[in-house]
This record gives structure tokens, C-alpha cells and sequence, in this order.
């Protein structure tokens, strides 16, 4: 048992009596996560809370999980939030290019649970990694006309992109200062080799010089799936050292980072790689960034 008081800001539910496309069809040939087919079940709170077991968990942010519909997603997690307590928040899923992506957004602003908009944008020239199929749509203009509504709407945006696509994301954050932005994954550092490293480090700087921005660490795992303490170190102090602990916060990307490691394995490693930090920079770490990032 710990005595680490955390926010998770990142997981995932699942109720498979719902259609969750990604968790369909074949299995094969894998994708970027890996073997996903012990995710191919349901994945409840209870579920959630087992595998959290021995920390005390004070609040926790879910993120969309790819269901086929996004409306009643929200109408469950916001179900489950109302009875347990957990999750604390909830970022919906919406694709800003959508007809009725406006519509969409008002109806997910009016839950209260609901915190923010995810739109995956992850594009890569390799179809294991990509999950876009065109290379431009931040600079879309319906894109950003619905991603500009964000503000005004209450709603922070979740930014999941790949260290190719970070300069990009910087220029969009200081063209829209008033939309609140979450980082995704610590901009999902895929590539291990000096020049890769270094893409990603300079993605990261130009997207922390955003003050519009904060950031979280999660899903290391999903680019590193035998990762230990040293793998992973360099990746969450570098971020930590860019955006400062109180724009940084962690996530647990369960269960899909089950696959790689516990939770205990997880936050225990965060726990050891900041340990030299002060007391206060720890409690901006593990709850305090997520909390005023979620509004929890």
C-alpha cells in the first residue's frame, strides 16, 4: 500500500454490449499497442478500481475509448460518474470535420461531467502507426472553425498527435490562445534513435512556450512495450523539465497500457523517477496540473 494520493488523468471504460469499432473484426495484423485482443472485453469502474487497488485514488479524468457512438458513451460514463463518484471527467469524442460536429459539441457541453473533445489526429506514412487518413487537418477550415468553438463552449481540447506533427500543433495553439489544450501521451515519442529524440524535444519546447498548453504523461508503454524505469526515464524528466511540473500531470492509459505493465508498476515508476522533486512539485504532478486542467 502506498501512501501516493493521485489523479489518473487518463483511462478508459468499456461496455462491450456497446460497438467499440477498434475492439471489432480481426485482430490482425497488429497495430502500433500490440497485441490488443486481451483488451476485447468489457472493462468496467470495478474493473478499474481492482487494478488500482493500493493507491488512494482521488479522482480520475476518462477519456473517450473509440466507442461507435460518442453521445451515448457520454450518457454512460456520465451514468457511472452519478452513482460512484469516478470518473471525475470525461473527454468526448468528436470529429471536428464532421457536418454536425457543432451540434455534437453543444450536446456534449451541456453534460456536466464532460470537460473536453478528443479528435485523434495521429497521422503517419506507415499505416501501422496512422490513424488519419490525410496529413492536414489541423489546417482544415471546418476543422478549426469547430475547434475554435471550444472556449466558448467550456470545453479544453485533448491533442493526440505524433512528434512529426508537434510544430504544427504550436502554431495552432498560438493562433487560438483561448482554447485550453491537453497534450496527449508527451507528444507519443515513438522513435528511439538521436534524431527522433531530438524532433520530439523540439516539438515539445515549441508547444510548452504555448501558456494555453499543459501536457500529460501516459502510454509511454504503447511505443515502448518492454519498458522499464531506465527506458522510460528520459522521456518523463525531459517532459517534466519543459513544462514544469504544475503543466505536467500522469495517466494511466488503462487498460490499454495493461498490456504492458500493472498500475502499481506504472505509478511506482513515476513515484521513483520523481523522488528528488519537492513535495509541492510532486503534488502538482500527481494531482494538482490535472485537477485544474479537468476543473475536477
Amino acid at each position: 500500500m502506498t501512501e501516493l494520493r493521485i489523479v489518473d488523468a487518463h483511462h478508459h471504460l468499456a461496455d462491450l454490449s456497446r460497438s467499440y469499432p477498434w475492439l471489432e473484426g480481426p485482430a490482425e495484423p497488429f497495430r502500433y499497442h500490440g497485441d490488443d485482443r486481451p483488451l476485447r472485453r468489457s472493462y468496467s469502474l470495478d474493473d478499474y478500481l481492482a487494478d488500482t487497488r493500493g493507491y488512494e485514488l482521488i479522482g480520475s479524468v476518462h477519456i473517450e475509448n473509440g466507442a461507435l457512438s460518442s453521445e451515448e458513451e457520454t450518457r454512460w460514463i456520465a451514468a457511472v460518474a452519478a452513482e460512484r463518484g469516478l470518473p471525475s471527467a470525461h473527454v468526448a469524442k468528436v470529429s471536428l470535420l464532421d457536418p454536425d460536429a457543432a451540434a455534437q459539441l453543444r450536446a456534449h457541453a451541456e453534460v456536466c461531467v464532460v470537460r473536453g473533445i478528443r479528435d485523434i489526429l495521429n497521422w503517419h506514412p506507415d499505416p501501422v502507426y496512422t490513424h488519419r487518413d490525410r496529413a492536414d487537418i489541423m489546417t482544415d477550415p471546418v476543422w478549426r472553425a469547430n475547434f475554435a468553438s471550444l472556449s466558448e463552449l467550456g470545453l479544453s481540447f485533448d491533442l493526440q498527435v505524433f512528434p512529426s506533427q508537434l510544430l504544427e500543433a504550436a502554431a495552432l495553439a498560438a493562433e487560438y490562445p483561448e482554447v485550453s489544450i491537453v497534450l496527449d501521451h508527451a507528444g507519443m515519442p515513438i522513435g528511439r534513435d538521436r534524431s527522433s529524440r531530438a524532433e520530439w524535444a523540439t516539438g515539445m519546447r515549441a508547444l510548452a512556450a504555448r501558456e494555453n498548453v499543459v501536457t500529460k504523461v501516459s502510454a509511454l508503454g504503447t511505443n515502448d512495450h518492454d519498458w522499464t524505469r531506465e527506458s522510460i526515464a528520459p522521456f518523463v524528466l525531459e517532459t517534466i523539465e519543459i513544462f514544469g511540473p504544475s503543466r505536467t500531470m500522469f495517466g494511466s492509459n488503462f487498460p490499454v497500457d495493461s498490456l504492458y505493465s500493472s498500475f502499481g508498476e506504472l505509478f511506482g515508476a513515476f513515484d521513483e523517477l520523481t523522488a528528488d522533486l519537492s513535495e509541492a512539485e510532486r503534488r502538482e504532478l500527481f494531482v494538482g496540473t490535472a485537477t485544474r486542467a479537468y476543473r475536477l
